[in-house]
């Protein structure tokens, strides 16, 4: 079938032509946004869920979603655990918010205190900043104490009231929440709670793999009832047959209930990999309706394509003990899995293994949905472990050599 009206698009972050089975969280996110444009309170939220199920995509859908309101957004990524991505992020993307609220000259006083608010924080965490002048500089300094906890709530707050003055709202975005470090998530559980209690028109939405629930707890108590913790998993089986053939039917072409089963299958109607067996499948496909033998003999392309795109750039990252602790999760299956069990099918115990897991868990490579039990953060992860390493060796660790 032509690839040039292939509708499936695998890719980090890529909205499919049909984004299916979301509906219930994008209304819970649209009506947060408009309660804190009405001036009301409105719970922030943080999606959960494993790589794959298209938490990056929804939160890109509800920054369109919230931008279309006339709301202020901010979205970034952090990139990773090492710490040092929250300031450098919020001082460019709030001095961007300033400007436009500038140019709208609706916004005074107000604007004046974020903008000396702004310029404090950059300066106290060194964040390099040109700033912009608003006029006189107020008289009380903001934001300026050294400490996150306490300057990013004065930082957030007056942009907020800023935003406010021209009826707007600020909508912040973080992806892979999960990599804040412990100080920068009290610091934006702090300015959530802040914003909560003192009625300014603030919202957040972050999404993140499902530690974050228990990161956010460890890092404020009251970040479990400050926070919605949705779950995105994988698609009912009505909502993974409408995403492979409601685009497919757009373009004139269907699969068969057969294929739609098998796809189903391999795929344990995950959003990412729907998306991937979709787009080999049609390709692979010489007519419509795509049936079952053109899932079979495009499979061996699909499984390659997901092991070098993947899986193993997340597997290259791992050290080799890392890799064996993976190879001994998958030998038990998908899981979660028990610490011990784990241990046990390395031939050592837990203890010896712990440095290595909490690596994994600080990599998202794992995390522990209960306590003493572990999950791989990436659906299918344990077949692609067999396939690269087909026999599970014995935890050998490496001896110490002296001088």
């Amino acid at each position: 079938m032509d690839p040039r009206r292939n509708p499936f698009s695998p890719g980090a972050g890529v909205r499919p032509a049909q984004l299916a089975g979301r509906g219930e969280l994008i209304e819970t996110a649209e009506i947060a946004m408009d309660r804190v444009l009405g001036g009301l309170h409105a719970t922030d939220i943080i999606m959960t869920g494993l790589r794959g199920v298209g938490k990056t995509v929804l939160l890109n859908h509800l920054v369109t979603l919230a931008k279309a309101r006339g709301m202020e957004t901010i979205k970034f990524e952090v990139p990773d655990a090492r710490g040092g991505h929250l300031t450098p992020a919020m001082v460019i993307a709030l001095g961007a918010v300033l400007k436009r609220l500038d140019r709208l000259k609706k916004a005074g006083e107000g604007l004046k205190l974020a903008a000396a608010a702004l310029q404090n924080f950059a300066a106290v965490f060194r964040v390099k900043y040109e700033g912009f002048s608003f006029g006189a500089e107020p008289a009380r300094a903001l934001a300026d104490s050294g400490d996150l906890e306490t300057d990013l709530p004065e930082l957030l707050m007056p942009v907020a009231r800023a935003a406010g003055a021209r009826r707007s709202a600020i909508a912040l975005f973080i992806d892979e929440v999960q990599y804040l470090t412990r100080e920068e998530l009290s610091a934006l559980a702090r300015a959530c709670h802040e914003a909560a209690q003192q009625g300014v028109p603030f919202l957040f939405i972050g999404a993140g793999l499902p530690q974050i629930a228990a990161l956010a707890g460890e890092a404020k108590s009251y970040a479990e009832r400050l926070f919605l913790y949705p779950a995105i998993g994988a698609l009912s089986p009505q909502a993974a047959r409408e995403a492979l053939r409601a685009p497919a039917r757009q373009q004139g072409a269907d699969f068969t209930e057969e294929a739609l089963e098998r796809i189903l299958e391999e795929t344990e109607r995950y959003p990412y990999f729907l998306q991937t067996w979709g787009k080999f499948t049609w390709d692979a496909a010489g007519e419509s309706p795509i049936t079952e033998e053109d899932v079979a003999a495009a499979g061996p392309s699909i499984i390659a394509h997901l092991d070098q795109n993947f899986f193993r750039v997340r597997f290259d990252r791992c050290t080799e003990l890392e890799q064996q602790y993976l190879r001994a999760m998958a030998e038990l299956g998908p899981g979660p899995h028990r610490t011990g069990d784990i241990a046990a099918a390395l031939s050592t115990t837990s203890t010896r293994l712990a440095p290595v897991r909490r690596s994994l868990i600080s990599a998202g490579m794992i995390y522990s949905p209960r306590y003493g039990e572990t999950g791989f953060t990436v659906p299918l992860f344990d077949g692609f472990m067999k396939r690269m390493l087909p026999t599970l060796e014995p935890y050998k660790p490496k001896r110490r050599t002296g001088k």
